[in-house]
């Protein structure tokens, strides 16, 4: 009974904050919300965990310049939230998010052949289903739910009525997700998920040189049904749009190398994105735990 009240509580004070900031035009909205984050980022628990994470991938760097770091990483994830309030008006903008690589996913999209699609939690990562589905291409998405339920349904509901295919979706991750995904690829729609969490049912996989536990079952999937596994990387730009940039497919196919070995590959991929822009991947995730 506490927690749901609890949770409650935390439905409405959410709500008055998209409520307050739907007055506001989207850049000026943003911009305020990441200030707040900003702010108050480093009075939360969750900090320490971030600055740990910060130190085992960049050990090099001093306090401040870490410091400096999680600022903008708690900047970017205040301006995620408000974002994801009105990610309809964010994939309707024209302009607001720049595409390279739409050479990669040719096939994809004039052949309509599947496809998974990974990325990280990087700058916004929300715009990427809806980016997807816009290009023409029908997705399954998975994604890790919210325990508060009443702001689970809520997210949820931003998210779908961001899709412009009524033919894409969203399953929160688990046996659920698992039962939607295998259906889905029966009827010929691609799979979106981001890679870089912690999944605590994985293997154990090396991720800037440390051992964490890995979800492989996409990659079984891509082995299994021959599909490439296309990277997109995300960038937030300084002028309030975004850069999508669909990297060269990987595929699978060699029997001699292992799910393991092949998730190694790709966490040097995107170790290589977070190590260009730190200032902009999620740190407050207990990845090294």
């Amino acid at each position: 009974m506490i927690k749901k009240f609890r949770y409650l509580i935390e439905f409405i004070l959410l709500k008055i904050l998209f409520f307050l900031f739907l007055a506001l035009p989207l850049g000026i909205a943003s911009k305020i919300s990441g200030k707040i984050f900003r702010f108050l980022g480093s009075i939360f628990y969750v900090n320490k965990i971030a600055i740990k994470n910060c130190k085992i991938v960049l050990p090099n760097l001093n306090s401040n310049k870490i410091k400096l770091i999680l600022h903008q990483s708690w900047e970017n994830l205040g301006s995620n939230i408000i974002e994801l309030s009105r990610l309809s008006e964010i994939i309707n903008e024209q302009n607001k998010i720049k595409i390279e690589g739409l050479e990669n996913i040719k096939e994809v999209l004039d052949q309509k052949k599947q496809a998974i699609f990974f990325g990280i939690h990087q700058s916004n990562w929300e715009i990427c289903v809806p980016l997807i589905t816009k290009l023409g291409v029908n997705v399954g998405a998975i994604y890790r739910h919210v325990n508060n339920y009443y702001i689970e349904k809520l997210v949820y509901n931003f998210r779908i009525s961001s899709l412009t295919s009524q033919k894409s979706f969203y399953t929160p991750k688990g046996a659920k997700s698992a039962k939607d995904i295998i259906t889905g690829l029966k009827k010929e729609k691609s799979i979106f998920l981001l890679i870089d969490q912690k999944d605590s049912a994985g293997e154990e996989v090396k991720f800037f040189g440390k051992n964490v536990k890995t979800q492989l079952g996409f990659l079984k999937i891509a082995r299994k049904h021959k599909l490439p596994m296309i990277g997109m990387e995300n960038k937030r730009l300084n002028n309030g749009s975004f850069l999508i940039k669909f990297k060269n497919p990987i595929y699978h196919n060699d029997i001699n190398i292992s799910d393991k070995k092949k998730m190694h590959e790709i966490h040097l991929i995107i170790e290589k994105w977070i190590l260009e822009n730190p200032s902009q991947w999620f740190w407050q995730h207990k990845r090294f735990n």
